[in-house]
């Protein structure tokens, strides 16, 4: 749902950058779940947020000054996937980021480029990391726009890209 950039002032604030497309998706679950990308996750209650131009600042129930606040940059931000609306398992409704993890990638030529690793939230577009079907576990970035991405394939965990190998 997004991650922790740093501390924001003395009292315990942090700033987030979301990977919504609304801050107010976000911000619609009390409780949210925080991680450093393992497998343990702790669950933390939103006490109060500011939204500044677009940029998210959160104040969390026991979270009271800047050193507790810089302990938790880093962290990936979650909510129990139950808790999200449900969407149709074949994407055609839309989809999860995180259900993209793992799906394979293909061009139009039906060139393999390997499987998705994550996505990046860059500002300008959405982006798409993959790492290469090669051995040589290159990664590479594809924007994820209308432009590039021809089909999205949950159900055969198949994406299909208008972008050339050499690019």
């Amino acid at each position: 749902m997004g991650h922790i950039t740093g501390p924001f002032g003395i009292l315990g604030w942090v700033k987030i950058v979301h990977y919504t497309e609304n801050i107010e998706n976000l911000l619609a679950y009390p409780v949210w779940w925080l991680s450093k990308g393992g497998d343990t996750w702790s669950a933390m209650n939103v006490a109060s947020y500011n939204i500044h131009d677009d940029k998210l600042i959160v104040a969390f129930e026991g979270c009271l000054d800047r050193t507790q606040a810089a302990q938790l940059k880093g962290m990936q931000i979650a909510v129990p996937r139950d808790q999200l609306p449900h969407l149709a398992e074949d994407g055609k409704e839309g989809y999860y980021w995180s259900d993209l993890v793992g799906t394979r990638v293909f061009n139009l030529q039906n060139e393999a480029f390997g499987n998705v690793i994550g996505l990046l939230r860059t500002g300008a577009n959405d982006v798409l990391q993959v790492q290469s079907a090669s051995g040589d576990q290159k990664e590479r970035l594809i924007p994820f726009i209308d432009q590039v991405i021809v089909d999205v394939n949950l159900k055969d965990r198949r994406i299909t890209i208008d972008w050339g190998l050499d690019y």
